[in-house]
């Protein structure tokens, strides 16, 4: 049996993280590096503070799954790839906390999430892209899709789900890029996360005064105090991750997907034969891009060996996301884009009890997305080089633009 080990090196002697991607379908080469030599590797976070990075995939499954690691962000020492986050860490949002708190919000939420609701959504998700295909269709190319497609989509649909006006998307946006960017000051954090709180606590408001057929009402009515458990704080923080998360990751997905097929014109060509490989088609997009490779982030509890190291009971650790779903261990030839690899067993959406919650509709958006948008438009193709896309390397992977012709 291997003898477990403490590495605790000098401060000095760290990498500093987050690392750069260098190609746009692959996680950091350090990654690969580190899975080889260093599994449990420490580095040093922007504001200098320590992490564990974890980079096997049985190991983040481990952490993501083993009760001596916490979600639990109001944990001295919990780690923060952003500092401005902090700022949320008194009162933090379900994702951040643990049993029987995150499993009490989560409860009153997964009643939306479940496939008879999703089916019910799908209609009016198709009606929305075969729309903005249209308007697309109707000016002279090149386009942003970023603009002209992957952003509205998501953003109406998590409108229509949670009872948000979507006249109001240019606000709701603006605030996410300027809370997902990491050379964001905290001063612009929190202005632009005290304008979602406001807006929010502002729509809570004539929700409960007008009640109407969507989920915030619904929580409301069902699950807020003093008839219900959950806090109106609750409530806040719930309903603005949801709008946040609910547009911002799948936009990213949309466009990042659409360079990933339009790059693999083999696969693509394989697709439109038989439009049956789709569904594996996104799992293998998800599994590729990975582009919440950052977002599962715990803090030990208790001492634990992961892959003959000891992490400390208060160190933080960071599960990587896409470093585990391009294990050569688990996905052979992880670096080559395979349609058929069958690879519905990644982790891009995280792993146990918080494993995220929306994933049914990002699937169908997905689905529904690429299989329209490649019939609809089977010229498509990019108006810039790969190379050349301005790629975001923020709080979640993706473009700021996406220009294509046809």
């Amino acid at each position: 049996m291997t003898e477990a080990i403490s590495r605790h090196p000098n401060a000095d002697d760290l990498s500093d993280f987050p690392f750069q991607r260098r190609c746009p379908f692959a996680p950091p080469p350090e990654y690969g590096q580190l899975r080889d030599t260093d599994p449990v590797s420490k580095v040093r976070l922007p504001d200098g503070s320590t992490v564990w990075l974890i980079t096997r995939y049985e190991d983040v499954r481990t952490v993501l799954t083993s009760p001596a690691f916490s979600a639990d962000a109001t944990r001295p020492g919990f780690p923060a790839i952003q500092p401005e986050l902090r700022q949320l860490f008194n009162n933090p949002p379900f994702v951040r906390k643990d049993p029987p708190q995150h499993t009490l919000e989560r409860r009153a939420l997964i009643g939306e999430f479940t496939v008879k609701r999703m089916k019910a959504l799908r209609p009016g998700i198709q009606s929305t892209v075969d729309q903005l295909l249209d308007d697309m269709l109707r000016t002279t190319p090149p386009v942003d899709l970023v603009q002209a497609l992957a952003l509205p989509v998501p953003s109406l649909v998590i409108c229509r789900l949670l009872g948000v006006p979507y006249a109001d998307h240019e606000f709701f946006q603006s605030a996410t890029r300027t809370l997902l960017t990491r050379a964001t000051t905290r001063e612009q954090f929190t202005a632009a996360m005290g304008s979602l709180f406001g807006y929010m606590n502002e729509l809570i408001t004539q929700k409960q005064r007008h009640p109407t057929d969507d989920l915030l009402s619904r929580l409301i009515t069902g699950h807020l105090e003093p008839a219900g458990e959950l806090s109106r704080e609750n409530v806040l923080k719930m309903c603005t991750l949801l709008l946040q998360a609910g547009h911002e990751t799948t936009a990213n997905m949309i466009a990042l997907g659409t360079v990933t097929l339009l790059n693999n014109p083999d696969q693509l060509a394989a697709l439109h034969a038989d439009p049956g490989l789709l569904p594996g088609a996104i799992e293998e997009m998800l599994r590729q891009l990975s582009i919440a490779d950052t977002g599962s982030v715990r803090i030990a509890t208790d001492d634990v060996e992961i892959s003959g190291t000891t992490i400390r009971a208060g160190d933080g650790v960071l599960a990587l996301l896409g470093a585990a779903n391009a294990d050569p261990a688990v996905f052979a030839d992880a670096e080559t884009f395979d349609l058929r690899r069958g690879a519905r067993h990644h982790v891009a959406f995280g792993y146990g009890i918080h494993q995220c919650l929306g994933q049914n509709l990002a699937r169908m958006e997905l689905e529904i997305v690429f299989a329209t948008l490649f019939e609809r438009v089977p010229s498509l193709r990019l108006a810039t080089p790969v190379t050349e896309l301005p790629y975001k390397h923020d709080g979640a992977y993706g473009v700021y633009e996406l220009p294509v012709d046809w």
